[in-house]
């Protein structure tokens, strides 16, 4: 698969050569609806919690005599009936952690970057490095790029100064390559991507191929040496 290459000022200054086993997938939807949900599952504190009737303060004492008053018998004033007392069936501290295989993560992955590549929805630029923060610099080449809903802004490596000129701007976010996320991708409409940026996802988001088995040769006798 090959895409164009924009400079900074949105002029097509070449073409790409994307790997089809990275950029070039069908996707698979429930695949990424998993690796989607687990990950916002995953970032769930869990810590909410309730007392039950056992737990609140009070509620000892029978609150009135069982026979002879007319009303509705009550054993504790911490039942869930009443105000300041328990909470039935409320929420204890729990994980919501959700497990998923390396490879089926990997795989969602793909499948979004695929996603994006397919619908245009991919930008591939080159140049894109500041000596110091610019926000006002940054917000230009969006604009020349076209760039007017969220993007998503990945390179091969942390750069502060192009963190820092992006990080004021609205819908605007920047990722290294080795922390690509599907909710990131999914959050965003727009994925920006450098050139070393391209290669990098490449270079860690491939699939790995089986390890070869050892070369085994064979010797006189019929024997096997490893």
């Amino acid at each position: 698969m090959q895409v164009p290459v924009y400079d900074l000022s949105g002029e097509v200054v070449e073409n790409i050569e994307l790997r089809d086993d990275v950029f070039g997938l069908t996707p698979n939807e429930a695949v990424v609806h998993q690796a989607l949900v687990r990950q916002l599952a995953n970032a769930h504190q869990g810590t909410a919690s309730t007392k039950t009737r056992a737990q609140v303060s009070g509620g000892g004492r029978k609150p009135f005599r069982q026979k002879g008053t007319g009303r509705a018998r009550r054993g504790s004033l911490s039942a869930p009936l009443y105000r300041g007392g328990g909470v039935a069936f409320g929420p204890h501290p729990r994980s919501y952690r959700q497990a998923m295989p390396k490879k089926m993560r990997g795989l969602a992955l793909r499948c979004v970057l695929s996603s994006k590549a397919d619908q245009g929805e991919m930008m591939v630029v080159q140049g894109l490095t500041f000596d110091q923060p610019k926000t006002r610099e940054m917000a230009r080449i969006l604009g020349a790029l076209g760039i007017s809903s969220s993007a998503l802004i990945v390179t091969a490596e942390p750069d502060i100064n192009l963190y820092k000129s992006a990080r004021n701007l609205e819908r605007i976010k920047i990722l290294p390559a080795n922390l690509l996320n599907v909710v990131d991708l999914l959050s965003h409409k727009i994925l920006m991507i450098t050139v070393s940026g391209v290669r990098k996802v490449e270079e860690i988001w491939a699939p790995r191929e089986r390890k070869e088995m050892a070369v085994k040769a064979s010797v006189p006798g019929g024997g096997v040496e490893v």
